[in-house]
């Protein structure tokens, strides 16, 4: 009884090679639930590719992956003042984005200092670059988080490129080392051309999903049949007794929401066709009609009622022959917030 994440392994790495190909320097990003894959598999990914450096969300993560990766770790998530502390390696990096986390770490620490980029998430302003209290700390670098989109451009436009620019000459002007520079979300366009531009500073770009999930065709979700019930039209079903709209068959699979399967993160919607499609969406589900990730004889599934813990109930027309006991439905999933039983490698 699993729900499967199987992977080309040959295909994956391939993919993996390319990507560190494209950006030279860079540093995988292994967090969460590891893209679907676990951290520690990514951990052991990037021991494997020799990076040297692995980001990780948290300081629990990197506490995870301790014997997966021999390298340093970067931790993602700035260090707050008053955190429950962790016991670390001096091989942890820490990120900090207030000057009072700053004065709040022990000497020795190692640090990134994030700065507040256009993302407005979190990070120092460019009038406390002059006053930053990194006496006492290792420090390993600034970081600039920048945003996915932007009106009228894309990853990499020129205005990801000179928001850099402008960060580098305050640090520059500032007095503070510009050796190294982490960058997020952009591509990698923009980091050559901030090389040229800066040939003393080393972009390292940090990637997650497009190192680890780049390649679709490389990971293949599938599911267990564990049972092909027949039912026919108007016959009642299931917890809440619905009748079925047609004869077919009643397919329990596995995957339920403890797999994250039924359930959907919130998403930012461009243009009409997307909207209008939510809106249809929308408007099945009040009458109960909900489509399913899985598929079988390449036509997507209905739900036939909401997903239950570990399993689901698919609806299969009866004009479609229905797998066996045991069979794999493929089934289309977001890795980020799918928790597999189990990866196989083939």
């Amino acid at each position: 009884m699993t729900l499967s994440l199987a992977v080309d392994t040959a295909r994956w790495r391939t993919h993996q090679r390319a990507v560190l190909a494209e950006f030279p320097g860079l540093v995988p990003v292994a967090k969460g639930n590891g893209y679907g894959l676990g951290n520690e598999r990514l951990a052991a990914e990037a021991e494997r590719l020799g990076t040297g450096l692995l980001a990780v969300g948290t300081a629990a993560e990197a506490a995870a992956v301790l014997d997966r990766f021999r390298g340093d770790l970067l931790v993602l998530t700035p260090y707050r003042v008053g955190e429950e502390p962790l016991e670390l390696p001096a091989r942890v990096i820490r990120t900090v984005a207030h000057v009072e986390a700053l004065r709040a770490l022990p000497a020795g620490t190692r640090v990134v200092v994030e700065c507040m980029t256009s993302m407005r998430r979190h990070g120092i302003s460019p009038a406390e670059l002059a006053h930053l209290p990194l006496e006492g700390l290792v420090f390993e670098g600034f970081a600039l988080h920048l945003p996915l989109d932007r009106p009228g451009g894309a990853p990499g436009d020129d205005a990801s490129v000179a928001e850099c620019a402008e960060w580098v000459e305050a640090i520059a002007a500032a007095g503070l080392p510009t050796a190294t520079v982490f960058l997020s979300h952009l591509g990698a366009a923009g980091v050559a051309r901030l090389g040229e531009r800066y040939p003393g500073t080393t972009f390292r770009s940090r990637i997650g999903t497009r190192l680890w999930l780049g390649d679709p065709g490389a990971l293949t979700a599938r599911a267990t049949v564990l049972d092909v019930t027949p039912i026919a039209k108007g016959e009642r079903y299931g917890y809440r007794q619905h009748r079925a709209p047609s004869d077919g068959q009643l397919l329990v699979v596995t995957g339920g929401t403890a797999h994250g399967v039924g359930l959907e993160a919130p998403k930012y919607l461009h243009g009409m066709v997307p909207r209008a499609k939510g809106l249809a969406r929308a408007g099945l589900a009040t009458v109960n009609r909900t489509l399913s990730p899985y598929s079988w004889s390449g036509r997507q599934l209905w739900f036939a009622e909401p997903p239950h813990m570990q399993v689901s109930i698919l609806f299969l027309p009866a004009d479609t022959k229905p797998p066996v006991i045991g069979e794999e439905l493929p089934l289309n999933t977001r890795h980020t917030t799918t928790h597999f039983d189990r990866v196989v490698d083939r």
